[in-house]
């Protein structure tokens, strides 16, 4: 499948996004660090909040990154925004308003995946990009769908078992969809979306079993 763009035309997108959204890229990275908290130190309410973050980045990324932008360059961008948004009501609905997200520090395979992919997402993946170099603003920043599609991957690695395996269908397959393009484009902090992917469906088919852990008040 050929990408209908060129490596110019994409990184061209960013620099308009990002000098367009400034700084909201900051408020998405803080807020990412927020659950990261979160994660660290789970409440009764964290699995809400964390769940309300997620699906807060996946609405930015279908209306303001999708629909706004790279609808420029690739019309199939109003089929991935619809898809993004799909995934972040769904994740309000049962992460927000079903509260079927839970965390706990539990450890294990699972939440050291989930660890690695975090960080990957928040230092590593612009690590990448500044060695292969990509300068600011044309460079992809926390908030659009690469980095934060493993990021995603990651948190749901470490919520308490059984998580919802609907919750991996648009990360999962996203990650599908950009490994097509990183490869093609030569966008090596991109490939990490490969392995997210592949951890991501097996944790949706594993789900694994209740840990039986209460967060602390």
């Amino acid at each position: 499948m050929r990408i209908p763009f060129t490596a110019e035309q994409f990184f061209g997108v960013f620099a308009r996004y990002n000098e367009a959204v400034w700084p909201m890229q900051v408020v998405l990275t803080v807020l990412a660090v927020a659950v990261v908290a979160l994660l660290f130190r789970p409440r009764d309410y964290s699995g809400r909040l964390i769940a309300a973050a997620l699906a807060f980045f996946w609405a930015w990324m279908a209306v303001v990154y999708h629909f706004a932008f790279f609808t420029a360059i690739n019309p199939a961008a109003w089929g991935f925004g619809a898809f993004s948004l799909a995934g972040a009501l769904w994740l309000a609905w049962l992460g927000v308003f079903k509260g079927r997200l839970r965390f706990s520090l539990s450890g294990g395979p699972r939440a050291w995946a989930g660890g690695l992919l975090i960080l990957f997402a928040l230092l590593v993946y612009p690590l990448l990009g500044f060695l292969a170099g990509h300068r600011y603003p044309a460079m992809p920043t926390f908030g659009l769908p690469c980095p934060t599609t493993i990021f995603t991957i990651g948190v749901l690695l470490i919520a308490a078992p059984p998580v919802p395996r609907s919750l991996f269908i648009v990360p999962v397959l996203w990650s599908a969809v950009g490994s097509v393009a990183a490869i093609q484009l030569r966008v090596p902090q991109d490939y990490g979306l490969l392995v997210a992917g592949i951890v991501g469906l097996a944790a949706a088919l594993f789900p694994g079993q209740p840990s039986g852990r209460v967060p602390r008040r």
